[in-house]
């Protein structure tokens, strides 16, 4: 897989551990996996159903709050995918840039991560995040937000409000009847 990633900005390891470059997908569950669980799995179930396509993961070596992961690490993350479902292994650190890589993609986050998205500080600027947007939504993107608790201890849903009416159609929200897994990979590495 690293002599792939040496030159192409995407590879594809296989449930049986083979990789590939193409084709992508059309719908693309991002996240750390540290660990994978099963709300990653049940999003992307429930993703794929509201959109009629087969969910795949993808992980980033490269994050913008955090620093790239180690060969060893993005190893370690790969192995929890092995029999159950293709992940795309990319240096991909925001949605933009998962854009140029998947254009047309629906890529599927929970609600914390979509805040992230509209996020500012992100950007530098409201400018710059709004630039950002309108390149999702000319590379034909989507956003499938699944709810997420929220720091307080609600449980939060896409509210379309949190846009600009010019960004709504970014945005496929899933409400609490679709899908709802309160389960934190951060609480699960606390235990």
């Amino acid at each position: 897989m690293w002599h792939l990633l040496q030159s192409h900005s995407v590879v594809c390891v296989e449930p049986t551990g083979t990789t590939r470059v193409a084709p992508v997908p059309l719908a693309i569950l991002s996240g750390s996996f540290n660990p994978l669980h099963h709300g990653h799995t049940r999003l992307a179930a429930v993703a794929a159903a509201r959109l009629g396509v087969e969910v795949h993961f993808e992980l980033s070596i490269a994050n913008a709050d955090k620093p790239e992961l180690p060969l060893d690490e993005v190893e370690r993350r790969l192995t929890q995918f092995l029999g159950l479902a293709p992940v795309w292994v990319t240096r991909a650190a925001t949605f933009e840039a998962k854009a140029d890589l998947f254009p047309g993609a629906a890529f599927v986050l929970g609600w914390d991560t979509a805040m992230r998205v509209i996020d500012p500080k992100y950007y530098g600027t409201e400018a710059a995040r709004d630039t950002a947007l309108r390149t999702l939504l000319e590379r034909g993107c989507r956003l499938v937000v699944g709810g997420r608790i929220d720091a307080a201890g609600a449980f939060r849903t896409w509210d379309a409000r949190a846009v600009a009416a010019e960004f709504a159609e970014l945005f496929v929200p899933l409400m609490e009847a679709d899908f709802r897994a309160d389960v934190s990979s951060t609480e699960l590495r606390r235990n």
